[in-house]
């Protein structure tokens, strides 16, 4: 099975992907937003490329557990990607996503400068990782 997270972002969406072997999230890439059939048809793309059999959509929870704006979007944006896709999609708890994917970067010797080009993509794989990790062997 190959499993495709995803960072939703009002500018990008990050793409991460992983598979039952490996259990282990790779970033993938970004696209640029821009209109939600567009924005699906980029991920649809992705998905079939790489013969993805669920997708897991990050959940951008306030740190007290609420949903604000973002949470609704990935809520409503996660069932229209199941029925594009045609696979599976869960949403998983994305609190400090970015900041551990900044700091993952940062440890890789990524400049402030560069990083606004791969944190997206990081994130998702972070956002991937977490959800892989919570599943049974």
């Amino acid at each position: 099975m190959r499993y495709l997270g995803i960072d939703l972002g009002r500018a990008r969406i990050g793409l991460a992907l992983a598979d039952d072997v490996l259990r282990s999230a790779r970033p993938l890439r970004a696209v640029e937003r821009r209109n939600e059939a567009a924005d699906l048809g980029a991920i649809g793309i992705v998905a079939q490329e790489y013969e993805v059999t669920r997708a897991v959509v990050g959940l951008p929870l306030n740190m007290d557990g609420t949903e604000g704006p973002s949470a609704r979007l990935a809520r409503t944006f996660a069932p229209r990607l199941a029925s594009a896709l045609g696979v599976p999609v869960d949403l998983f708890d994305e609190r400090l996503s970015t900041f551990e994917a900044e700091d993952r970067l940062r440890s890789r010797g990524v400049s402030s400068r560069d990083m606004k080009a791969l944190v997206d993509a990081e994130a998702a794989a972070v956002i991937l990782q977490g959800w892989l990790d919570g599943r049974p062997m």
